[in-house]
């Protein structure tokens, strides 16, 4: 039996001796490493903090102390140690467990975590609850470097050093967020981490005085005198001006280092941070080689490291379109968050580096700076995924939108992301994109149509545009464009509409209705803000009856809009039904997979139509064909 076959809680991790743990820790990147290289995930974060997981399970009783991970993909660790050795291979897999903390899967995951900067706030939260309600227990926030460029991140440190909670911040340094962290305070701790020497001064000096009787009173008369040679010689780290005690930097893969420095975090009277300096990647060769490629893989072989290449996506056609743009008009700047390999960005880079920026994960920023170049006259393209877009929702509206700034959006990983889950599926633009004053949303069905629309908003438009499209590949529709609206399919008995990649489902839902006699109508939306009625009202006025399909929540989705549209131009519908994501979060699984889930895959719109449509008509085995 192997070590990590008797870990079954993490009370087992507690009686290992330290030759077991080292094989713990062994075993754990085996797991990891070959678990992801079939189920895909992320990887090299979670092989960079086996020991700081281990050290903390050794030091923490996370059934009771609360432990937060910011960002969550780093939990894998974690989740083999307390209980979901068993299930870990069913890890981002529908039904399965999930690749970020869920507290309805553990009494050890102590909050949802999926988004980066938000661990401090939400542990400060929880310390001064449990002093509220006389409760005992430790607060511990595992904090990525990447997430502490976050604004959010600033603000819980301000608040928690200041305060007289005991509260434990644990910074793992590994010079990298998804790709190589950027900006002053990657800088920063770069040269905080050669300040080992001040550790040892430190440690020697505390044992030297307490040698003595008097040693306390003989501390406090030179505690002035140890800031000011703390002050000059090594450069007081910004965390201890913020009220917090500095422990650090540790070796964040040596474990008898990491449980000390934890040990005396935990028992200090007020906020500690442990300052861990980590290698992303570590113990696979081929990660700590090339850490940003193995941070988020699909399935690979684990023998030889080797990701499979992916055909053309919507990032990729993105990137290059961009390219082109760029080549022909200097006013054109790239902008991302801590993501440029991730949306497309990373040719755009390397070809015009002076019009590249990226400005860590700082969303609320990204969108503030945009306005303000649009404002001067250059055309900013900020490159972000739909789910962290939301984070920058009031500086859209108050930076960009309010001004009319000439802004392009390129949402990336709009609708359904799959395996990620809740946090991660892009659900949510459509209802804050549209409903935002002079904003103007594109949502492309097909490559083609990508490169049509980028064109056409970075070039034509004259105020703020999103342009909307989906994680992966195109499907059957191909063709491009750039049309408000347009009918794909003619049929009398029933109207669909819809936008994005979704036409492919409505165009395969037609197919399997033709076959039982039922023709339906598709007007597939080019643009979703303003929409364009004229179409949808001829078609529903003739028809009848109307299916609205998108991957987007209820409240706010284009169905939704239409409906009342419709009704205010005074027509009379026999039939409305709206296809969405409803009034939920979506878990986490392939998107074919989510599709049936909610009810938005080809056969379920077909049943929908068949059932509402005033015919007979019975689908029978025909499955048909999804070709989203």
């Amino acid at each position: 039996m192997s070590i990590l076959e008797k870990i079954n809680s993490p009370e087992d991790v507690k009686r290992l001796s330290e030759a077991e743990l080292a094989g713990l820790c062994r075993e754990l990147r085996e797991t990891v490493v070959n678990t992801t290289a079939r189920t895909g995930g992320h990887l090299s974060s979670n092989l960079g903090v086996v020991e700081l997981t281990v050290a903390i399970h050794l030091v923490f009783d996370t059934s009771r102390d609360r432990l937060l991970f910011d960002v969550g993909h780093q939990s894998y660790i974690h989740k083999l140690l307390t209980g979901r050795r068993d299930s870990f291979g069913t890890l981002r897999s529908f039904g399965g467990i999930s690749g970020f903390p869920k507290p309805n899967e553990s009494v050890h995951d102590a909050f949802v975590a999926g988004h980066a900067s938000s661990a401090v706030s939400t542990g400060l939260g929880m310390a001064r609850a449990r002093t509220l309600l006389g409760e005992e227990y430790n607060v511990i926030a595992v904090v990525g470097d990447g997430a502490l460029a976050g604004g959010l991140t600033y603000e819980g440190l301000c608040d928690a050093g200041a305060s007289p909670e005991p509260f434990i911040v644990v910074l793992n340094d590994n010079g990298m967020s998804i790709d190589k962290s950027v900006g002053g305070m990657a800088l920063y701790l770069s040269r905080l981490r050669l300040r080992h020497g001040y550790i040892a001064f430190k440690n020697a000096y505390r044992r030297f005085m307490n040698r003595f009787s008097g040693g306390r009173w003989l501390y406090n008369i030179f505690h002035r005198i140890k800031q000011g040679v703390k002050e000059a010689v090594f450069n007081c780290s910004v965390f201890e001006d913020m009220g917090f005690m500095y422990i650090g930097p540790v070796d964040g893969h040596n474990i008898k280092s990491l449980t000390a420095a934890l040990k005396i975090a935990r028992d200090a009277k007020g906020p500690a941070l442990v300052h861990v300096i980590t290698k992303k990647g570590k113990g696979y060769q081929y990660a700590e080689a090339n850490p940003d490629a193995f941070h988020g893989v699909r399935s690979f072989d684990p023998a030889t490291g080797v990701i499979p290449a992916s055909g053309a996506c919507f990032s990729s056609v993105f990137g290059e379109e961009l390219c082109k743009l760029a080549a022909a008009d200097e006013r054109i700047m790239a902008v991302t968050a801590a993501m440029p390999s991730g949306t497309g960005l990373s040719e755009f880079a390397a070809r015009y580096p002076n019009r590249f920026f990226d400005v860590g994960i700082c969303e609320g920023h990204a969108a503030s700076m945009i306005g303000g170049a649009a404002e001067r006259g250059c055309v900013p393209v900020f490159a972000v995924y739909s789910t962290f877009l939301q984070r920058s929702y009031d500086m859209l509206l108050q930076d960009v939108a309010m001004g009319r700034e000439h802004a392009v959006l390129a949402v990336d990983r709009a609708g359904l992301s799959g395996e990620d889950g809740e946090t991660h599926q892009g659900s949510m633009d459509v209802s804050f994109l549209t409903s935002m004053p002079n904003m103007t949303v594109w949502s492309p069905a097909s490559f083609a149509e990508l490169r049509d629309m980028l064109r056409h908003a970075v070039l034509e438009e004259t105020g703020p545009v999103a342009v909307r499209y989906p994680k992966g590949s195109e499907g059957g529709y191909t063709q491009g464009g750039a049309e408000p609206a347009l009918r794909v399919r003619e049929g009398d008995d029933f109207t669909i509409v819809t936008y994005g990649i979704s036409v492919n489902t409505a165009l395969s839902a037609a197919e399997l209705l033709e076959k039982r006699g039922i023709s339906v109508d598709i007007i597939k939306l080019g643009r979703i803000k303003p929409i364009d009625y004229g179409p949808i009202e001829e078609s529903a006025r003739r028809t009848g009856r109307l299916l609205v399909l998108e991957e987007a929540v209820a409240g706010g989705c284009i169905g939704q809009q239409a409906a009342a549209e419709l009704t205010a131009r005074g027509v009379s519908l026999k039939t409305l039904i709206l296809k969405n994501l409803g009034d939920r979060f979506i878990p986490h699984g392939t998107v074919e997979e989510l599709r049936r889930f909610v009810g938005i895959d080809a056969r379920s719109v077909a049943e929908a139509i068949a059932a509402n449509s005033g015919k007979q008509a019975d689908l029978g085995g025909d499955h048909g064909k999804d070709e989203t």
